[in-house]
């Protein structure tokens, strides 16, 4: 447990244990501009132990980027003055903060009052459930949208941030590209998983081109999309390989593989059996974040087969960070249910505060 509460550095970034909290949306900024309350918010996580926060999904500078209004955006005077506000409430408490860069692609869907422009665009205008969406981004449109998370980098830079993470992962934009079920392009960026991974290694290079060396970017995939929980981007580890290469060479600095587990074999039929942050960790040898239902004792749907998850998911967290497989794990509901879940783990008094419940986390979110 001692190694757990030991810094990490990774370019300029120094986090003081190896904890972060998972980003999860909230929509709570009216007009896109994070006010005081949400600096409040993430300011009571980083003050109860939580050495990175990850901040929920924030829209770059694209009409089609997100829905609703209320998810918060990373451009203008006012909104990163707000932002300012967040990093400068997250840094008081000598924690980090990373902005999370997202692109919803044809997940946006379409609602009443849309401009023109906020159609709804990804690799081939494909929704996750496989019917016709939105429309199919143009060859020609691909730099200028890799230029905009390009922008919102430089402005979370700016704004105070310690980080970025590009979110490629759940059936969003990046991970509609990733994914051969969504992407059926013939231009050079479709096809095999080398070409399917072309866009989102632009997107890091234009990242990295905009905040300069030494600023971490960390990138989010997942195996997973939006209620298909059995979807695969990289069917074995070598696929996954291929997968995570060319992402490194344009310029990552850490992964983070999204799970709904922790602890699962990332490929069950392979040897080792390792996690899939496991895995990440062996093909490329980057920092990694872990993360899916740390610290919960339930499924998180209780009308879907609800139980408990043994043995104790703690135990199992420490047995993984024992053998190497993650160099920070995530921490999401748990940390909705109790800010200083973190201090209170550090110092044996979870079993006062119980376990994660629905009507508590909400009670806390804002």
């Amino acid at each position: 447990m001692e190694e757990l509460f030991t810094p990490v550095t990774v370019g300029s970034l120094t986090v003081p244990n190896r904890f972060a909290m998972a980003p999860m949306t909230r929509a709570a900024s009216p007009d896109g501009i994070p006010g005081a309350d949400v600096a409040a918010y993430y300011g009571r996580r980083a003050a109860g132990g939580t050495g990175l926060i990850i901040t929920e999904g924030v829209r770059i500078p694209h009409p089609a980027a997100g829905w609703p209004d209320r998810i918060p955006n990373l451009d203008g005077d006012a909104v990163l003055a707000g932002w300012r506000a967040v990093t400068h409430a997250v840094h008081a408490e000598s924690a980090t903060i990373a902005a999370q860069l997202w692109h919803q692609g044809v997940a946006r869907g379409v609602h009443d009052g849309d401009r023109p422009d906020q159609t709804p665009v990804s690799p081939s205008g494909i929704g996750i459930d496989g019917s016709a969406t939105g429309r199919a981004l143009d060859t020609e449109e691909l730099p200028e949208l890799a230029q905009a998370y390009a922008v919102a980098a430089a402005n979370a830079q700016a704004a105070g941030f310690d980080a970025v993470e590009i979110h490629g992962a759940h059936g969003y934009l990046l991970d509609q590209f990733l994914w051969q079920h969504t992407n059926h392009r013939t231009d050079g960026y479709g096809g095999s998983l080398a070409a399917r991974t072309r866009f989102p290694a632009e997107v890091v290079a234009a990242v990295r081109a905009a905040v300069g060396p030494g600023f971490p970017i960390i990138y989010r995939f997942s195996q997973w999309k939006m209620n298909r929980y059995d979807a695969q981007v990289a069917g074995s580890a070598a696929e996954l390989e291929q997968l995570l290469a060319p992402l490194v060479e344009a310029g990552v600095d850490v992964l983070h593989p999204s799970t709904r587990r922790h602890y699962l074999p990332g490929f069950p039929g392979e040897d080792p059996q390792l996690s899939l942050a496991g895995w990440t960790k062996k093909m490329t040898g980057l920092p990694v974040i872990a993360v899916g239902s740390v610290g919960l004792e339930t499924e998180f749907n209780p009308g879907a087969g609800s139980g408990p998850i043994p043995p104790s998911p703690i135990d199992r967290v420490l047995d993984q960070f024992e053998a190497g497989e993650f160099d920070i794990v995530a921490v999401g509901r748990a940390l909705l249910a109790d800010p200083a879940w973190v201090n209170h783990l550090r110092d044996g008094k979870l079993d006062e505060f119980g376990g994660f419940d629905a009507a508590s986390a909400l009670a806390r979110l804002y």
